[in-house]
């Protein structure tokens, strides 16, 4: 993430993983989850703090998925079902579990497929937030293959080019592919200019929003940074009389590929397995999973890879910059730091586990 997103050293509470990942699970299992269903919500939440995407981890997220379950806007114990199925796809109901438990469910049922047909994908409607999409592609890469994992819902945050209104949610699309030394590659990236949880965490850290990252009531955008604060935002954490602009800003900048992108997860996620789009009242998720040996050999796949990865981390730097980077290597980085050192997590969000743990009768211990 950007340095802007990141807790100060001074202010940092490292935590580590494996403590939080317990306190997370038994919050889950307080809001009625099964055993199971708990410890992989939990798992997604950590995946995204080890990673670095703290947007995506307990420190945005798992106080709204508790609000959430306390207000029944979430079914705990869902029943998943089989709406329409083929030998390579299947559309299934999600029964209004949210997709932390529900989404792997359904990748999971990809790989199976993609090991009969080379190719699995399958839909999930009716099924709530899924938490860092990368989580659910990475579940293909573990099994050799390549994973895709796109979710639509809702059309409360993004702008459609020259638009007034939103029509879309943020959009997020995660593609992730194994090598053999190198880090797995992973793009997991929404299609608003900022993700819509950083929005949240800028106001947090008391830092201003980038210009032409978010617009006015009547669509306009702002062009000059914007310091955000709590009355800015609602109780769900939505922003009020601001709207999120698409990938590019403006038009000038390539917003129209944003928006285009914005449209096709939307009917990819939800119009493809039944359901409306977002702003209409729709919501869904798209599972895809390429099964590498189905086309060429793994091994020489995963070496392709490695001389691929490694040919763009050395790439020569332009003036002012240290290194190139890909798709993958900063998580990478990130999961062996913060699994040695503890997750920098800001005090306000320990403050908010102590008031909850105390609240659920949780015995809290880092």
């Amino acid at each position: 993430m950007l340095e802007r997103f990141h807790v100060s050293d001074e202010d940092a509470i490292r935590i580590n993983h494996e403590k939080m990942h317990s306190v997370t699970k038994q919050i889950f299992s307080k809001m009625g989850l099964s055993n199971d269903d708990a410890e992989l919500s939990a798992d997604v939440l950590i995946y995204a703090d080890l990673n670095g995407v703290d947007t995506h981890g307990v420190s945005n997220m798992l106080r709204s998925y508790v609000r959430m379950y306390q207000l029944d806007k979430a079914n705990p114990r869902p029943s998943i079902k089989v709406v329409k199925e083929s030998i390579s796809t299947a559309a299934l109901d999600g029964d209004m579990g949210l997709g932390l438990h529900t989404a792997p469910f359904a990748m999971k049922m990809a790989i199976e497929k993609a090991k009969k047909s080379g190719v699995g994908i399958v839909t999930l409607n009716n099924a709530g937030h899924l938490g860092a999409a990368g989580f659910h592609a990475k579940l293909a890469v573990d099994a050799d293959m390549i994973g895709v994992c796109m979710s639509g819902g809702g059309g409360f945050a993004m702008l459609p080019t020259f638009g007034s209104e939103p029509r879309f949610g943020t959009q997020p699309i995660a593609w992730a592919a194994p090598a053999n030394k190198e880090a797995y590659f992973m793009f997991d990236a929404a299609m608003t200019q900022v993700a819509g949880n950083k929005i949240k965490l800028l106001e947090r850290l008391e830092t201003p929003v980038a210009a032409n990252w978010i617009a006015n009531q009547d669509g306009s955008p702002i062009d000059e940074e914007k310091l955000l604060i709590k009355e800015n935002f609602h109780e769900d954490g939505r922003m009020k009389d601001l709207h999120m602009l698409p990938l590019g800003g403006d038009r000038e900048n390539g917003s129209h590929k944003g928006y285009g992108f914005a449209a096709i997860v939307d009917i990819m996620c939800s119009m493809l397995g039944g359901a409306q789009a977002g702003f209409l009242g729709g919501s869904g998720h798209y599972f895809a999973a390429y099964n590498i040996d189905s086309f060429s050999d793994i091994n020489l796949f995963k070496q392709n890879m490695d001389d691929f990865l490694k040919g763009l981390k050395d790439t020569p730097p332009a003036p002012g910059h240290k290194r190139v980077l890909y798709p993958g290597l900063a998580e990478y980085e990130s999961r062996l730091e913060r699994s040695k050192n503890g997750i920098p997590y800001h005090p306000e969000v320990i403050e908010w586990f102590e008031s909850i743990t105390s609240e659920l009768e949780i015995k809290l211990e880092w």
